[in-house]
């Protein structure tokens, strides 16, 4: 009995010694894995914080020059700026704190079963983990293909660099809805040609100009004509085309600068931007998809890949504009209007969804949620609650201040963090020269093409102002970052971020003396047209040539949309008057009726709200023209007579502009 109790101990003994140093073992491992979890926890929230303090010392810098009225450099060239300093800081201030650990792995003998022609997606690493009792189990781990590896000091500089992805995903979304959502649509359709013009044709001329010099110069350059195809300028081409003048355009805010410029400069941009991505995708189609690989042209190749362009384009914007209109629908035949939190949620996603139902049907998500945006502010709008229509308008616009500073920061700071930038010479000396050339040829002859059918016509310091307000940003960067696996793309992304950090500091920061330069009238009220005058007074201001602007100089295609629009779109989509009861045939009174609202029905017809905003194509007779004196830049204005009050108090770029008196 003594024997077996003795047995039975030793044996409870060893088991327990076991289990115990297994457990060791096994804690041993989780402790140095959640070691391991904190640290990096600790450096992503350094990360984000990093960038967070980049935004409030921008924010601050901002207020202290709107306070003091500098306007020598804007919101976004501060971004930049304060990116550079914190992204050298990072590179070479910060020490190697931590190792990262790195396993060389290779592939098997046999590796016919696997493409070797590209990387793959995930590498599945067997592993093995000691179990303490002298035995070993292997684990498999699943490691995310990221792209090609280059020599890191440090982790946090690991970390300062964000997947491409998140910018077209999260940040793209809200800056390219704002700029639909914001849009003075009444300017906007009134220009609708010349902006077209500049936006569609312009863009994809500029594109093809600038990839035919770049390739031609890379051709002068013997270690870069290796390196780079036709197809490969062509889309460097498609990529800085794109224009993102945010530092104009809110100069042009500040200082109220004609309406119709405004429209023209702010219209191109937000077209051209969805032009440029829809391009750059059809040339990649051309290469990928329809090429033989005989590398030369092929007519049948670029006609598909034309032919993408268009069904891309045209199905990107119906899946906005349709998107934006059952949300109309919605708002217009529900009652969630009464729970204005839930009525904003829903406006929120069913905008950001636009995006995202583009994208996963292999369109372009950026052309679908600007045109949503654009009707959402044209018809769901109407449709909301006061508080739903203030909080949506300062979402929107605090989204997109804070993504457009958060890119330009991440410019500044990528330039020293990010690992695959390829800095040559040649390149970029061509990606400028390049991109300015382009930049004219898409300003002056569209614009004498334009001026010989349009009036008003677009006079030539219009032209000028035009040409100087192609800053790059946003787009041409999130397109150059996307992909950067091979030499030629890596100095595509270091070129095109050169461009954008030039063009915001200094063409941005030169926008008063531009201004001045080409004599631009500035102060203008919102409802005077500069280009509808033709005489001017001996004060200084601007007098019509006539009685009102002319419906003959709003573009037809404004004219044509805007009575349909007002006789069957409004009605249908929102509470407006007249009623589709009295603008539909008899025959369709029944329908009439279902997709009439007891509110249409039973509001009073009075005047209507007028604003910038207010209709797509509004006569000028509808609104009470306000004269105001208006000035260039550079001159002062004529006294006020006694006891003359004066439309605007008003003081703008001291030492460049007069008070008015």
């Amino acid at each position: 009995m003594a024997d077996s109790a003795m047995t039975v101990r030793y044996a409870v003994v060893v088991t327990i010694g076991v289990f115990l140093l297994k457990s060791c073992s096994g804690e041993e491992t989780d402790i140095k894995l959640d070691k391991k979890a904190q640290l990096l926890h600790r450096l992503d929230s350094l990360n984000l914080l990093l960038y967070t303090f980049l935004l409030i010392l921008t924010v601050l810098t901002i207020w202290t020059f709107k306070h003091r009225r500098l306007r020598f450099l804007h919101e976004t060239g501060l971004a930049v700026i304060y990116g550079l300093i914190v992204g050298a800081i990072i590179r070479y201030g910060f020490t190697n704190s931590s190792t990262i650990v790195h396993m060389p792995v290779v592939p098997e003998p046999d590796g016919s079963h696997y493409n070797q022609s590209v990387p793959p997606d995930t590498l599945w690493l067997r592993f093995p983990e000691s179990k303490g009792d002298g035995t070993t189990k292997n684990k498999t781990f699943a490691y995310s293909f990221r792209g090609e590896i280059y020599k890191r000091d440090n982790e946090i500089d690991l970390k300062a660099t964000f997947d491409p992805e998140i910018f077209f995903n999260i940040i793209l979304p809200p800056i390219i809805f704002h700029a639909g959502y914001s849009l003075k649509r009444k300017y906007f359709f009134r220009n609708l040609g010349a902006i077209l013009t500049y936006a569609l044709i312009g863009t994809t001329i500029s594109s093809f100009v600038i990839g035919a010099l770049m390739y031609t110069f890379i051709q002068l350059i013997p270690h870069l004509a290796s390196s780079f195809t036709f197809l490969d300028t062509l889309y460097f081409g498609a990529l800085i085309s794109p224009t993102d003048p945010l530092t104009i355009i809110s100069i042009f805010n500040d200082l109220h600068v004609d309406v119709n410029l405004y429209a023209l400069v702010f219209g191109e941009s937000v077209l051209n931007d969805a032009v440029a991505i829809v391009l750059s995708g059809s040339i990649q189609n051309y290469a990928e998809r329809y090429q033989s690989g005989s590398g030369g042209f092929e007519t049948w190749a670029f006609f598909q890949a034309l032919g993408d362009f268009i069904r891309i384009f045209s199905l990107s914007l119906f899946i906005g504009a349709t998107m934006g209109c059952v949300t109309a629908l919605l708002t217009k035949f529900t009652r969630v209007r009464d729970f204005p939190l839930l009525e904003s949620a829903l406006f929120v996603l069913m905008s950001y969804s636009t995006f995202l139902i583009a994208e996963a049907s292999d369109l372009t998500g950026v052309v679908a949620v600007l045109f949503c945006g654009i009707c959402q502010a044209h018809y769901t709008y109407n449709n909301l609650s006061v508080d739903s229509r203030q909080r949506t308008k300062q979402l929107f616009e605090l989204l997109n201040f804070l993504a457009e500073n958060f890119i330009f920061s991440y410019i500044g700071v990528s330039m020293f963090t990010f690992p695959k930038h390829h800095f040559d010479p040649g390149f970029i000396f061509a990606g400028f020269f390049c991109a300015l050339l382009g930049r004219a040829v898409n300003v002056y002859p569209l614009s004498f093409l334009l001026n010989l059918g349009r009036n008003p016509k677009i006079p030539s310091n219009y032209q000028h102002m035009l040409f100087c307000a192609g800053l790059r940003g946003a787009m041409s960067f999130a397109l150059a970052i996307r992909n950067t696996v091979s030499d030629a793309r890596q100095a595509m992304l270091t070129t095109t971020s050169l461009i954008v950090i030039l063009t915001v500091i200094l063409q941005g920061g030169a926008t008063t003396q531009f201004l001045s330069w080409f004599n631009i009238p500035v102060g203008v009220d919102e409802e005077v047209e500069v280009l509808s005058y033709n005489g001017v007074r001996s004060g200084g201001s601007l007098s019509m040539g006539g009685s009102t602007s002319k419906t003959n100089e709003k573009a037809l295609l404004a004219r044509i949309w805007g009575n349909f629009d007002t006789h069957y779109m409004k009605p249908l989509l929102t509470h407006s008057r007249p009623t589709l009861l009295d603008t539909l045939p008899v025959c369709c009174g029944p329908l009439a009726r279902i997709l009439t609202t007891t509110q249409q029905m039973t509001q009073d017809n009075v005047a209507r709200r007028v604003d910038s905003d207010s209709d797509l194509c509004l006569e000028d007779r509808d609104t009470d023209r306000r004269r105001t004196s208006i000035q260039p830049l550079g001159t002062v204005t004529g006294e006020v007579s006694p006891g003359q009050q004066p439309l605007h108090t008003r003081v703008a770029l001291p030492g460049l502009i007069g008070r008015h008196l």
